[in-house]
């Protein structure tokens, strides 16, 4: 098992022992540090493309600047999508013996009004299930249904517990060597400005080393330090979520992610061990109530978001208030882009990010991951230093992963613009949304079979998007008194405008190259 933690000499093996000899590529990599890949950060994406590489036989390098297990309040529901995509690349086993929670979909609570919105029946459609032969990821057969419909589900988790079960994944595998040091900067060839590789500081040692890859990952997180070097586009931030951990919270629907909607911005809830349950609640800037002046926003949680909860889940939050650990993470939106640097690709959340709201993050990294398998296989690339060879395929990755994230990315910021409504237009449209919600059969599946990350039709999204802002010009028309009718169809007019402000330049966003 070749893990690097430090510079500590291997033990001798004793005159009994067969010495098993390393591979001259296990010996290139541990002794002079040179592979085939170069990975920075040991998240989601970067552990499992360090795994798929490894085991199509590429010599990688894995660099983590801390092995501890992560504490983070975000990363910890992966949809129906994510499952099947991790199933696909042998991991699934991450998912066990972790305390993970089934989720088979969503609650969304307006009001105190509540509807329930599960994943679909059939959600993984005859396409994947003519492909695999099997049923889709994760699905359960609905014992009161016809035996042929299956409700696919996803899990939650904690964040930091499936991170370890990943690093213990790649340290498994001979053709990895996973090193903790903090990457300071990459290394470049000074006439052409191909990357060959990157310089890190051994966290234990201290000592500064150097480590060459024919392709360097760049995959580092929301906070990457190379983002300004590589790409133009800087991430957008307008909000926070702030975490809180309930113990033994009382959730109005067990196996089911909350989404909370009330004058405020949205507040999600959702189980992630047996007893623990996280909420987050999306803070904008500028918030009045969560201003210094107004006791900061440990009262704004307390005098505004727990008044807002399910009676059902107020005493647990109001304990884990009491216990004072809050925590925090901004909401970002970052489009991705394509990198024509040679030797060198950015990717997950240093590359593309949306807001959490949908949980869609960890399901766009695994199906990227996949498709990055087939794009970059020995079969495809034989030699990872055909930089233009490499680049070609990048731009195919770029556009192909659109059906699917081009989804993920416009769902989640498109609808928390909805849910976060901060005027009278966006509220129409919020309210359109439950009621849309409410009338169930397609009006659901649809919805929340883009979430997933099963539907991948971007038409598809376009399509309920404005089903719900023609629904919400509707219901004002419906209760219009009839005097105020013609100022009424005016309203609805800036309800249709408000729709196309929202979700077109998220479009346009994802068409860019």
């Amino acid at each position: 098992m070749p893990l690097i933690l430090e510079d500590s000499p291997s033990p001798s093996p004793s005159p009994a022992s067969p010495v098993i000899e390393s591979s001259p590529t296990t010996i290139r990599r541990q002794e002079y540090h040179e592979s085939d890949v170069v990975i920075v950060g040991a998240g989601i994406l970067g552990t499992s493309l360090a795994v798929t590489l490894a085991r199509q036989g590429r010599s990688v390098i894995l660099l983590e600047k801390c092995l501890k297990e992560p504490d983070r309040i975000v990363g910890e529901l992966l949809q129906p999508g994510g499952v099947q995509a991790l199933e696909q690349l042998g991991l699934r086993n991450c998912l066990e013996n972790i305390d993970a929670i089934r989720v088979k979909g969503y609650e969304v609570i307006y009001y105190g009004t509540g509807v329930e919105i599960p994943y679909p029946a059939n959600a993984a459609g005859a396409e994947i299930l003519e492909a695999t032969g099997r049923p889709f990821a994760g699905e359960i057969i609905d014992s009161r249904r016809p035996a042929r419909i299956r409700r696919p589900e996803g899990r939650s988790f904690h964040h930091g517990r499936f991170i370890q079960q990943l690093r213990s994944a790649a340290m498994r595998e001979e053709n990895i060597s996973l090193i903790e040091g903090k990457v300071t900067d990459t290394i470049k060839n000074g006439w052409t400005g191909q990357v060959l590789g990157v310089e890190a500081e051994r966290t234990k040692a201290g000592q500064k080393d150097v480590f060459f890859g024919q392709l360097t990952v760049l995959a580092d997180g929301y906070a990457s330090r190379f983002r300004k070097e590589f790409i133009t586009h800087a991430p957008i931030s307008k909000s926070k979520f702030y975490g809180l951990e309930l113990i033994d919270a009382d959730l109005p629907r067990s196996m089911h992610g909350h989404v909370v909607l009330g004058e405020g911005a949205p507040v999600l809830l959702y189980q992630i061990g047996t007893h623990e349950t996280r909420a987050l609640v999306d803070v904008p800037e500028g918030t009045p109530t969560a201003s210094h002046a107004n006791g900061g926003v440990k009262e704004h949680l307390r005098r505004v978001v727990l008044p807002s909860l399910p009676k059902c889940v107020q005493s647990s939050f109001e304990r884990a208030l009491d216990d004072g650990k809050i925590r925090s993470m901004p909401n970002s939106w970052l489009p991705p882009s394509t990198q024509q640097v040679p030797g060198m690709v950015l990717l997950g959340d240093a590359m593309n990010m949306r807001h959490p709201l949908t949980g869609g993050g960890m399901t766009v990294a695994f199906n990227d991951v996949l498709m990055l398998r087939d794009l970059l296989s020995p079969e495809q690339v034989p030699d990872l230093g055909d930089t233009e060879r490499v680049k070609r395929q990048m731009r195919t990755f770029h556009w192909r992963r659109k059906n699917l994230t081009s989804v993920i990315n416009i769902l989640a910021q498109a609808l928390y613009s909805l849910f976060a409504a901060n005027d009278p237009h966006l509220r129409a449209l919020q309210h359109g949304c439950f009621r849309y919600f409410q009338r169930g059969g397609a009006c659901v599946d649809g919805p929340v079979g883009l979430l997933a990350g099963i539907i991948r039709q971007p038409f598809v999204l376009f399509y309920h998007f404005f089903a719900v802002a023609l629904l919400a010009m509707w219901l004002m028309v419906r209760k219009s008194p009839l005097w105020r009718l013609p100022w009424t169809l005016l309203a609805t007019v800036g309800v249709f405008w408000k729709a196309c402000v929202v979700i077109f330049p998220f479009i346009f966003s994802e068409m860019r190259s």
